[in-house]
């Protein structure tokens, strides 16, 4: 099964939670990152490419991507202008590319929504680039988005709860964690359903008689002792 087959299954939390039980950063996109279609999902490999006033760094970055990489924009989150519209997200459909991430804005909804390459980013403005500026050293070696660098050594996910960057070498480790998590809340919430409320199923009255005893016990200590998933 390949990557977006996995993640088919799965949301960003699972994910998220996955990166936890690994041991792995937990890198989100800022909040309020979402597809410009509501219900889009991206996988891939990143391909970087940091915006500074002009299209020819995403058809740059178009000629060295793998078919289904992710173009990740770095346009500073700027919220002043845009810097993607209709024609960057055909051509990278075109390209082959799997989607676009965005760390700013983008213009032309309407033409973005018919051309069905899920498309993320901060929201929409109808102004263009305001200015141009000398292009950075490295400017498709790497994006800043929010706090994060990423790399093409990086993988995007993209659902309805936002954006997740994982270190492709990890990115194995972190979908086995993020399924057995899954499954594991799947189960809970059938119970939940039957009757068998969340309370009895993690022993929540062991966990308040036992730390009690040790005010130190966490909960996720608890969980991860009785098999619950919840938290992580």
């Amino acid at each position: 099964m390949d990557l977006e087959e996995r993640f088919a299954l799965l949301t960003t939390a699972h994910l998220t939670d996955g990166c936890v039980r690994a041991g792995v950063p937990v890198r989100c996109a800022p909040a309020g990152t979402h597809a410009v279609v509501p219900g889009g999902r991206v996988a891939g490999r990143v391909s970087p490419a940091r915006h500074v006033g002009s299209v020819d760094v995403f058809l740059e970055a178009y000629e060295i991507a793998a078919p289904g990489d992710i173009l990740v924009v770095d346009n500073r989150g700027r919220l002043d202008e845009s810097c993607v519209g209709d024609l960057a997200v055909l051509e990278a459909r075109s390209a082959g590319l799997g989607g676009v991430v965005i760390w700013g804005l983008h213009r032309d909804t309407a033409d973005i929504e018919k051309i069905g390459l899920p498309v993320f980013s901060l929201g929409s403005i109808p102004t263009g680039p305001l200015s141009v500026s000398a292009r950075p050293d490295g400017a498709l070696d790497s994006a800043v988005v929010g706090e994060w660098t990423v790399t093409r050594d990086d993988l995007v996910f993209g659902d309805e709860d936002g954006v997740l960057f994982v270190a492709a070498d990890r990115a194995d480790e972190v979908l086995d964690r993020a399924e057995a998590i899954r499954d594991t809340e799947r189960r809970q919430a059938e119970r939940i359903r039957s009757g068998e409320s969340l309370r009895d199923q993690v022993r929540f009255t062991d966990f308040l008689a036992e730390r009690a005893k040790s005010p130190s016990l966490t909960f996720r200590e608890h969980l991860r002792a009785v098999g619950g998933a919840i938290e992580e």
